[in-house]
């Protein structure tokens, strides 16, 4: 399913490259930074870099969700309607994570961010953007 909403939102969304950039470039720092806390559960600090990864998560999703709910909106329905359920599966996962934090629970959110920021950073036609792609920071 977010491999499919992936490949639409890439193929459907109409706006510049230079927004695509931008915001697969906030999905793959979010991925990061969620990452980091899954790397580094142990670590003293985890429970506040955690609280503000998935806070950071949430509201980038929140964006999301207030972007595709607009009636003039350029995607096709049916995918508003994916990126919807996936956007209420991270809403689910996020207060899961928070209520009962595990480190295993936080891939799924790292895999959709990077899905769904791989889509962004290609062109429609499918050559990359440059600058784009889930470029690790080391």
């Amino acid at each position: 399913m977010f491999h499919d909403a992936r490949q639409a939102y890439e193929q459907g969304k109409k706006t510049t490259d230079s927004s695509r950039q931008l915001e697969a470039g906030a999905l793959f720092k979010t991925a990061r930074m969620l990452e980091d806390c899954m790397r580094d559960w142990d670590a003293p600090d985890r429970p506040d870099r955690l609280r503000n990864a998935l806070r950071h998560n949430q509201r980038l999703w929140t964006f999301f969700q207030t972007e595709i709910t607009r009636p003039d909106h350029g995607l096709p329905v049916d995918l508003r309607r994916d990126l919807l359920r996936v956007s209420a599966f991270i809403d689910r996962r996020t207060m899961e994570i928070l209520a009962k934090p595990s480190r295993e629970k936080l891939g799924a959110l790292v895999e959709i961010n990077r899905q769904i920021g791989s889509g962004l950073a290609e062109t429609p036609s499918g050559a990359p953007v440059a600058g784009g792609g889930p470029a690790r920071e080391g």
